[in-house]
């Protein structure tokens, strides 16, 4: 079967980003097989969503990383593979640090090898993280009232680029940030068409929302039941957020521009225009609600990053991508999302203030 014919693997499919992915390949015609162990909460409901919507375009292969003959049936029969299956949180990591290995290297691993032994020409488009670059403490930053910003003027400008050192923190930081080297290192020593998407906050339907990860969700959802939101840290820490949809044109144009992108990494964020701090969020998630949210704050977190603005400048000329949504217009795009899947706990008008892209 020749490569293009055959369906696009999506490991993590099941999940927020991948389900989104999975539901634009599919739109768009493509056959996707999705390879997903079903681990996280919730996903179930994305899979049935994209199971429903197109029956005759995606497949499911329940299976693990870690499960080595599963992943080689997998891989053998995929056209090119959006790697996103991960354990996710650096509080999971931190617990237990072993299986954080076992999935998020060793499974890397496993899977570039299956790569290539079926001869190495099928693109790995790889799911990365900020937090390759670690807690950034050196940069000098001043407290404002709604948020931390480096002294720095090019940095509050620009943003931290790929240029920035790597600096691997917790064991989260350090398995994703050494897959994320594996994958370059395959593109460059056995030619094997790769790039690497190291992401900030991303946010947007399908998103589960749980408090150690994906914490824009999990916000508007626990505003929309009448629950505290629990901030650790002091709640001006500053991320770029990035809705989904924007993220996934960057994945797509990553797989149909693998022969120039091939072995490079880029930042994939919504940059300065979208930095934006955990204060900030409330503030609008109040607002749209017109109403107070309850806040409790606790300890900072280890490795949490008190600011971090991607330079998405790269990808963005790199990928062709266009300005990214408006956070605000995102986030009520979400929040409308959220009332329509859970309208028992939610008393957010649908329509206020735009809708996500």
């Amino acid at each position: 079967m020749d490569r293009l014919t055959r369906p696009v693997l999506v490991t993590g499919g099941a999940g927020f980003i991948g389900s989104n992915l999975t539901d634009r390949l599919a739109r768009e015609g493509h056959e996707v097989l999705v390879f997903d162990n079903l681990a996280r909460p919730g996903v179930e409901q994305n899979l049935a969503d994209l199971q429903a919507k197109h029956p005759n375009r995606v497949r499911v292969r329940v299976g693990d990383l870690r499960d080595a003959g599963a992943v080689e049936q997998a891989v053998a029969q995929a056209g090119a593979i959006f790697h996103f299956a991960a354990q996710v949180a650096v509080t999971t990591s931190l617990e237990d640090p072993q299986t954080d290995f076992d999935v998020n290297l060793a499974g890397t691993v496993g899977l570039l090898e299956a790569v290539r032994r079926h001869g190495g020409r099928t693109p790995v488009m790889f799911a990365s993280t900020n937090k390759v670059y670690g807690d950034l403490a050196d940069l000098v930053l001043e407290a404002r009232p709604d948020g931390y910003a480096p002294l720095d003027p090019r940095l509050r400008e620009r943003g931290v680029g790929e240029d920035r050192p790597l600096d691997f923190h917790t064991p989260y930081g350090c398995s994703k940030g050494a897959a994320d080297q594996y994958v370059l290192d395959y593109a460059r020593s056995y030619d094997l068409p790769a790039c690497v998407l190291r992401m900030s906050c991303i946010y947007g339907p399908r998103q589960m929302g749980a408090e150690e990860q994906g914490w824009v969700a999990h916000f508007l959802k626990q505003a929309l039941a009448g629950r505290p939101i629990r901030i650790f840290g002091d709640g001006r820490q500053v991320r770029d957020v990035l809705d989904v949809s924007d993220a996934v044109d960057a994945w797509v144009s990553a797989w149909r521009r693998i022969d120039r992108v091939k072995g490079r990494a880029f930042n994939l964020g919504g940059g300065p225009a979208n930095a934006v701090s955990l204060r900030q969020v409330i503030d609008h998630v109040e607002a749209l609600l017109g109403r107070p949210v309850e806040v409790e704050f606790l300890d900072w977190r280890p490795g949490d990053q008190r600011w971090f603005v991607s330079d998405p400048s790269a990808a963005r000329l790199a990928l062709g991508l266009p300005e990214p949504t408006p956070w605000r217009e995102g986030l009520a795009g979400l929040a409308g999302w959220l009332r329509q899947r859970e309208p028992d706990d939610a008393d957010l008008p649908l329509a206020v203030g735009g809708a996500a892209r």
